[in-house]
Parts: C-alpha cells; structure tokens; sequence
C-alpha cells in the first residue's frame, strides 16, 4: 500500500525572503544576488572591476508582489491585496492567481525565497 504525502496548499504557505539586499528604481525592484556566498571564492574568482552580485530585475507585478512578501502574508493574501490593484487590468486568460503562484514558483526554484 503507498502512501502520500498530504498535498499542501500553494495559496496557504507564507513566502519569506532570502534575498536581503534589493534597490528600488520607482515603481521596479532590482535583487542584488552574490555571485558566490563563500568569501574566500568572491576574493579569488571575481575580478576587481566586476560586481559580486548578479542583478535581477523584477517588473511591475514582480516588484509589487516583493514588497508584499514579509513573511507573514501567505500567497493567498498576496493574491487578494494585488487582486484589487490590479483589477482595471483584468486578464480574464490569465488570474492573479495563477500569475503570482507562477512567480513565486520561479523565485522559489532560484532559492530567491523559501516558504514556511
């Protein structure tokens, strides 16, 4: 007999930030990613002139979405309140729903955050 795992709810996890170092453009957000998260490696491997960090750049509904990520809201939350402000722009294709859950699934597989 196998047993599963119970599934867990995507729209009920809490997402939570690994990134800390980020910079806002206006309305865009910009993640600043090191290169190499041991030190020894960024001293060697990383020429003088060249930043320890790659740049993402998030746009509009990704920079909106970060700055609801606090570690408190759970993605259905997130969900709700971008719901709202998004609402004149309606995407019947395509729901907030599913446009947030893909983003976060994308910032997940990259370890840009984790979930609780």
């Amino acid at each position: 007999m196998l047993m599963h795992k119970p599934q867990k709810n995507f729209l009920d996890m809490v997402p939570v930030r690994n990134v800390k170092e980020f910079a806002r453009d206006g309305e865009k957000i910009t993640l600043f990613v090191p290169k190499f998260k041991n030190r020894w490696m960024r001293k060697w491997l990383i020429p003088r002139n060249r930043s320890e960090h790659f740049r993402i750049h998030l746009d509009d509904m990704g920079s909106k979405v970060w700055d609801l990520i606090n570690g408190e809201r759970n993605t259905q939350e997130i969900c709700d309140l971008l719901g709202s402000s998004m609402a004149e722009r309606s995407d019947q294709d395509n729901p907030v729903e599913i446009r947030v859950t893909r983003f976060l699934g994308e910032l997940f597989q990259n370890r840009f955050i984790r979930f609780r």
